[in-house]
């Protein structure tokens, strides 16, 4: 078997074993939160049509294992599930994410949430928007009061501090049940699966 070939099957694996949670209509994932709503809607609809097998997102892969192995050495922990169940018109909502890396206090507490992203560079110097409000989320369901955002993209490594603030949960999970922010950011439909089905697709 070729690398391409274990990569694709690792891939494939990895899809596979979370289809079934993908098209479960009670499951939010914490992206879910800070991306276009209706997103969610199509993915449920047509699960496979998430699955991707292309470079910037093996790099990506490779890069978080990478960094994740690196840092373990360091009392981080990688890959941390973190989980909420929001009542919203009187159906439970299981909230869900992976938390890149955790570190606690001696005590076992969450101290310190960090997110990992590579790819496209920062044209601004600045950390986008939808990945500070997901280090928001993830701190604020974890109560912790550090979070970093991490880029390291072809010509960039560099570490943003993301501030705590309130988060209102059980508000973003009703912006995505009852598709309210459809797209979220201009930007969006560029880059989604969706988007030659979606009639919220803004893309020729």
């Amino acid at each position: 078997m070729s690398i391409l070939q274990a990569l694709y099957r690792l891939k494939q694996r990895d899809f596979m074993e979370k289809l079934r949670e993908m098209s479960d209509p009670s499951v939010i994932y914490v992206t879910d939160l800070v991306q276009c709503s209706h997103k969610r809607v199509m993915r449920i609809m047509y699960p496979l049509m998430s699955f991707r097998f292309e470079p910037p997102l093996v790099l990506g892969d490779l890069v978080h294992a990478g960094l994740e192995a690196l840092l373990s050495e360091e009392d981080w922990e990688a890959e941390v599930p973190v989980e909420a169940s929001v009542e919203v018109g009187g159906e439970t909502y299981v909230v869900k994410g992976r938390v890149d890396l955790l570190k606690r206090s001696e005590e076992g507490r969450p101290v310190t949430v960090v997110e990992i992203k590579t790819g496209r560079d920062l044209l601004d110097n600045s950390p986008r928007e939808h990945h500070v409000a997901q280090v928001q989320v993830y701190m604020s369901m974890l109560g912790a009061r550090e979070g970093y955002l991490v880029y390291i993209t072809p010509e960039r490594l560099v570490e943003f501090p993301v501030e705590p603030v309130s988060i209102d949960l059980e508000s973003l999970v009703e912006d995505v049940v009852y598709d309210r922010r459809a797209p979220r950011y201009d930007w969006e439909c560029r880059y989604c699966p969706y988007r030659r089905i979606c009639p919220y697709a803004h893309v020729r």
